[in-house]
């Protein structure tokens, strides 16, 4: 199935609900490990914290991967799609104005799940700064530079 094609499919029932938490991912075109450069994953590091700054959204956890990101996230204002295409386009700018990378930055569309128990909540999170261990990008999960979460 086309890209395209499946990036339309995430679409279908997706419901935003102010006050819920979910869990996001956005995922680098083709795939490529853009994030491998710090410096690039920290302009879209600048986008999370900026949405937040404006209100949109209250990060929970979040990690950039070289290829994707998680992100989970209390929404506050506005959709899903509206925060996405906010923090996508940000740091699609701000990539391609760096002269690093050439302008088709991010996937279309991008994975969400609503969380709908407390349990889960920390699980999501462990998840997500686990990443980078889960990849073999580092042998322990402080030494992954680009990644946060609320509980430390």
């Amino acid at each position: 199935m086309p890209m395209d094609a499946r990036g339309a499919d995430l679409r279908k029932g997706r419901y935003s609900e102010p006050g819920r938490i979910y869990l996001l991912t956005g995922v680098v075109h083709e795939r490529r490990p853009l994030f491998a450069d710090f410096w690039l994953g920290r302009l879209v590091v600048m986008q999370l914290r900026q949405a937040e700054q404006a209100g949109f959204a209250r990060s929970l956890a979040w990690v950039v991967m070289p290829d994707h990101f998680h992100w989970l996230v209390e929404l506050k204002a506005g959709s899903l799609g509206a925060l996405m295409r906010r923090v996508k386009a940000g740091s699609s700018r701000a990539i391609v104005a760096s002269g690093r990378a050439r302008p088709r930055i991010w996937q279309k569309g991008f994975h969400d799940s609503a969380l709908r128990h407390e349990e889960h909540l920390q699980n999501a999170a462990r998840y997500i700064v686990a990443n980078p261990l889960r990849a073999g990008l580092v042998q322990r999960i402080g030494d992954y530079p680009l990644w946060d979460a609320v509980w430390l």
